[in-house]
């Protein structure tokens, strides 16, 4: 095994150990301060013997694996660890601890699961819902215990003994505790702060209901900072925009959301007017044919069979002897539209001709609408159609 030194002194930047075994570009030493991807944390990054470590990982027979951009040449070895971002995740760990601890003393929601990410971290809650009040007040306590910069502190101690934990470990022999001052107990093997002061700030953002469950995202120390930064300039720059100060702008925002849909709105009815007065004037320029119907084979541009299209054939089959034939290439698909007077069955007869040509559709006796696997099947249902 391999003696992992993070576990009695998470803020060792640099060690010293000896190569035990190298396999390519992964190599084995007798000690390390690389923490392997392990309990939702990621791994450590940093240099041995300059050469970059890309990846940590723990084996089945307790062996760290430093995976390496090229070989390791033989002798002594000297490991540097990329200190900001181990103690970003010390931050983000430590964190969790607290608010998960939170969460269960002032909700009594327990923690189901968690995962440290590069740019957030999330913990999954046993709660169908979590209230804005309820995200509120862990937040604030979160940070309350923050500031009061209570003790951390790693023992370990034998799983037979080990008492007053969060949740219970299902492992055998010595464990080791992470305990947060007057507040959690908890088994873990991450590395974590000396004080919950060096967490930083806590911010909790998105909700997700995952399988029955709460996501929380949050973010501490240096990410809340930053996220926090990128937000106000956000918004900040959206102000700008507006000529308005921050605090107009949720407001602004809805008044252009519903000026937005309102415009929306009025641009579906003149399009749907102007392709009822397109259907009218298609309708008075076709001559009926030897049956006695006008028929319009419609070649629609790129894009799809919409509400525009329907209202169009709507209006022009209002005309008696009236069918309506709308095409499109890409996708291959058609509309079929017919007066009632015309004794045709759009839906009925649409589904038949499809089936002979391996399409699939349907619809009502008046419009139907339908799909082919490609323009040759397309064009030759349309040579059928055309000679209704």
């Amino acid at each position: 095994m391999t003696e992992r030194l993070y576990y009695t002194d998470s803020y060792l930047p640099a060690f010293d150990a000896t190569l035990l075994e190298a396999r390519g570009d992964v190599v084995y030493l007798d000690r390390t301060a690389f923490y392997p991807t392990s309990g939702g944390q990621l791994f450590d990054v940093g240099t041995l013997n300059g050469t970059r470590v890309r990846e940590v990982t723990e084996e089945e027979d307790g062996r760290i694996a430093h995976h390496l951009e090229s070989p390791l040449a033989p002798g002594p070895v000297h490991g540097e660890i990329d200190w900001p971002r181990r103690f970003d995740f010390m931050q983000q760990h430590t964190g969790q601890h607290l608010l998960s601890a939170v969460f269960e003393a002032l909700s009594g929601f327990a923690t189901v699961s968690v995962h440290f990410g590069e740019e957030s971290a999330t913990v999954d809650l046993a709660t169908p819902a979590l209230t804005p009040e309820q995200q509120r007040a862990v937040e604030l306590r979160a940070n309350e215990i923050v500031w009061e910069n209570r003790p951390v502190t790693v023992e370990f101690v034998d799983a037979a003994e080990a008492s007053g934990l969060r949740k219970a470990s299902e492992r055998e022999g010595t464990l080791r505790i992470v305990t947060i001052a007057d507040l959690d107990r908890s088994a873990c093997g991450g590395t974590h702060v000396r004080a919950t002061g060096e967490i930083g700030p806590i911010v909790l953002r998105r909700l997700d209901k995952i399988r029955g469950n709460v996501r929380v995202e949050f973010l501490c120390g240096r990410r809340a900072l930053e996220r926090l930064r990128a937000d106000s300039s956000a918004l900040a720059e959206t102000a700008r925009c507006f000529s308005s100060t921050v605090d107009e702008v949720p407001a602004l925002v809805a008044t252009l959301q519903n000026d937005s849909k309102e415009s929306a709105k009025r641009l579906r009815k003149l399009a749907s007017d102007l392709a009822g007065y397109r259907g009218r004037e298609l309708y008075a320029a076709t001559t009926p044919g030897t049956s006695g119907r006008r028929v319009m084979i419609d070649r629609c541009a790129a894009g799809a069979l919409d509400d525009e299209t329907r209202a169009l054939a709507n209006a022009y089959i209002a005309g008696p002897g009236a069918v309506f034939v709308a095409v499109l290439d890409d996708p291959p698909s058609l509309l079929l539209a017919a007066s009632e007077d015309t004794g045709l069955n759009a839906g009925a007869m649409l589904k038949e001709l499809l089936a002979g040509f391996e399409g699939r559709g349907g619809g009502t006796p008046r419009l139907a609408q339908g799909s082919l696997p490609s323009r040759e099947a397309l064009e030759g249902l349309v040579g059928r159609l055309a000679g209704l």
